[in-house]
């Protein structure tokens, strides 16, 4: 899979229609198409490249998950795609480019040679996106969700028919799909508006399902969230998509994952991040603070004396879930003290004297800042 932007590569920009990256798409085929440049492997890379960024922005679900997450949204673990349509980039008289070649310039050159339809067709893959907490990402847990989705039709066993039975073939396109129209000196090859391009037209349709063999529906599905799993993480249910077009196979379920702001904890890999305030004496003097662990415990820091603004104690250990696996990352408290405010008289009298006593050992930042400009003051 390359990672150049598919934009980029049809020339077109983020907001065309899909009519205009159809039209890009068939005018960079045709330029880069391996037929016209024999030999020429920069051409044959270009070429694949083009079909793969087709193959995703023509599609309303896949160019959606694209635009939110990129490239990711196909890295299915070490770099698979989870739509699972692939390319085929042979060469022949049959197959791979050729037959790209032929249905894409259709239009334009008359069209290619009638081909069987499939009698069935895989069904579409569906996306649900699944809000949760830093907490239950930390975890890991099982949650039932329901989604709108289409199953088979009971009544025709998914075959659009009245009477149930598998669909004959189209007598307008022989099954074909595609129709040929004489225009002027030219023939145009198009979808059959008998069938839509199935290729397959029943004679009676079923009354339940409208001859579309799927029926809307909700299906309750338990979802296994592993513990350590990311925001923007995606989750494949196999066979939990829309239903099959008579008899083909489900399509899939990706469960797209966002994980909330937390209160305390921010998140980066499997290390854990928090800004806890302490008071001025016990960055001064030293001591212990407590602050709840993600897991649902408690952990207690120790303050060094003399600890200032911006510090970091690095607990090991005590991070984010690392996923698929029984070890975590380390937990980094950055130290922000506080100035007393809102003081008593007596408060304000104990400061008075401490900053009367107080030498340049005290606060050495302060000592060695106005050494450095000791001079601006004397221009």
């Amino acid at each position: 899979m390359t990672e150049k932007d598919y934009y980029e590569i049809l020339e077109v920009s983020k907001t065309a229609s899909s009519d205009e990256i159809k039209k890009s798409f068939r005018k960079l085929a045709m330029q880069y198409h391996p037929d016209r440049n024999p030999g020429n492997k920069e051409a044959e890379t270009k070429f694949k490249e083009i079909n793969e960024a087709y193959e995703v922005l023509k599609d309303e679900q896949k160019r959606a998950a694209y635009d939110r997450y990129g490239h990711q949204a196909f890295a299915n673990g070490a770099g698979g795609n989870p739509f699972d349509g692939g390319f085929n980039f042979e060469f022949g008289d049959t197959g791979g480019f050729a037959d790209i070649f032929s249905s894409v310039f259709s239009d334009f050159m008359g069209g290619g040679r009638p081909q069987n339809r499939s009698y069935s067709l895989r069904g579409a893959d569906a996306r649900y996106d699944l809000s949760i907490t830093l907490d239950e990402a930390f975890t890991g847990f099982e949650k039932e969700i329901t989604i709108d989705t289409t199953e088979a039709c009971s009544h025709c066993h998914g075959h659009g028919t009245a009477d149930g039975n598998p669909a004959p073939a189209c007598p307008h396109c022989k099954g074909t799909g595609k129709v040929r129209l004489q225009k002027g000196f030219f023939v145009v090859e198009q979808s059959c508006p008998h069938c839509h391009g199935s290729g397959y037209l029943a004679k009676d349709q079923c009354p339940d399902c409208k001859g579309s063999g799927t029926v809307k529906a909700k299906k309750t599905i338990k979802v296994k969230i592993p513990a350590g799993i990311y925001d923007g993480a995606r989750i494949r249910m196999a066979g939990s998509g829309q239903a099959g077009i008579r008899g083909g196979e489900n399509g899939d379920l990706y469960i797209f994952i966002d994980v909330k702001e937390h209160k305390l904890y921010e998140r980066s890999d499997n290390n854990l991040y928090a800004v806890v305030p302490v008071s001025m004496c016990c960055a001064a003097l030293g001591g212990k603070i407590e602050i709840p662990s993600i897991d649902g415990g408690k952990i207690e820091l120790n303050v060094p004396a003399g600890s200032q603004s911006e510090e970091i104690i690095k607990v090991k250990g005590q991070g984010f879930s690392i996923l698929h696996s029984t070890s975590r990352g380390d937990l980094f408290v950055k130290l922000k003290v506080e100035t007393p405010v809102n003081l008593s008289a007596r408060q304000k009298e104990i400061l008075e004297e401490f900053r009367s006593i107080s030498g340049d050992t005290c606060q050495p930042q302060e000592k060695s800042f106005l050494d450095k400009i000791k001079d601006l003051f004397a221009a």
